[in-house]
């Protein structure tokens, strides 16, 4: 293990899949370098399933669990329920495939969990524990208004990290991190689009005018993550992974076929940047 490589993975959903599928190629290759790890979101619950070297774990999160309508119900949602209910997916994937959390304790890498902190609006990047990270995951996947709780760790409420930070690629570089591995989410060339209604979405969140004012901002943040990725200091060398042009993956994505051609895009991915490091 370096002391000076990182590891960064972007969130997304369904997205995550692509991830999934080069994190398990480094799982299979026992590829792991990197002393800190840094996740958002669906990237954070593929990074904990990395870091406890459980194989296809998330492919059944995904491609299962995440896929039955007791998770994504639009019917439930449009009648004041969750979009995704967290709690029905975190009760199932704890007792049929839980994250082995005594391989996880036993690792060395530090894991920061990206989560928005909703009175601040701030990104709070909460270093897992065995004790806290399925919480703590749950708040980093916690989409404000798709999942209509706030989860508290530590007297905070949290939700969706990508709000606040969504490839924390900056905060990596910042606890000294001099080569990063990012793994995005979308094709490189993708920017995310500013908000076409800012006063909706202050609207929303008229309780909540800090997470307003962060998710207005999300599309100028994510774009400057970017632009760090793309064009790094010099004194940092950025790899990335990214999905290519037709991955057809999308956030609420559910079809079989997709989500198996977004894994095996991962995995060939996986495979290609394991080969030019040799």
């Amino acid at each position: 293990m370096d002391n000076n490589k990182a590891l960064v993975v972007e969130g997304g959903a369904m997205r995550g899949i692509f991830a999934t599928g080069v994190l398990d190629t480094f799982i299979k290759e026992s590829y792991q370098p990197f002393k800190q790890c840094f996740g958002v979101s669906a990237g954070a619950t593929n990074i904990a399933a990395y870091l406890c070297a459980q194989y296809k774990r998330n492919h059944a999160v995904i491609t299962d669990y995440s896929c039955r309508p007791e998770f994504i119900n639009y019917v439930r949602f449009l009648k004041g329920g969750h979009l995704f209910d967290l709690d029905w997916l975190w009760q199932e994937t704890i007792r049929d495939i839980r994250l082995d959390l005594d391989t996880f304790e036993k690792q060395a890498s530090e894991f920061y969990i990206v989560a928005t902190n909703i009175k601040t609006g701030n990104a709070e990047y909460l270093k897992a524990t065995a004790e806290l990270i399925e919480e703590q995951l749950k708040a980093s996947c916690a989409l404000p208004i798709a999942y209509r709780q706030y989860p508290k760790i530590n007297s905070m409420q949290l939700t969706d990290g990508g709000v606040a930070d969504s490839i924390p690629i900056r905060k990596a570089y910042e606890m000294g991190n001099k080569e990063i591995t990012v793994i995005l989410s979308q094709p490189i060339g993708y920017r995310k689009k500013p908000s076409k209604a800012p006063w909706l979405v202050k609207r929303l969140y008229k309780e909540t005018p800090a997470l307003a004012k962060a998710s207005i901002l999300r599309a100028e943040n994510y774009n400057q993550s970017i632009d760090f990725v793309m064009n790094p200091p010099s004194d940092c060398k950025v790899n990335i992974i990214a999905p290519p042009p037709d991955f057809a993956v999308g956030r609420t994505t559910k079809s079989y076929a997709k989500l198996s051609a977004g894994y095996e895009m991962g995995i060939a991915a996986g495979k290609q940047f394991l080969s030019n490091l040799a």
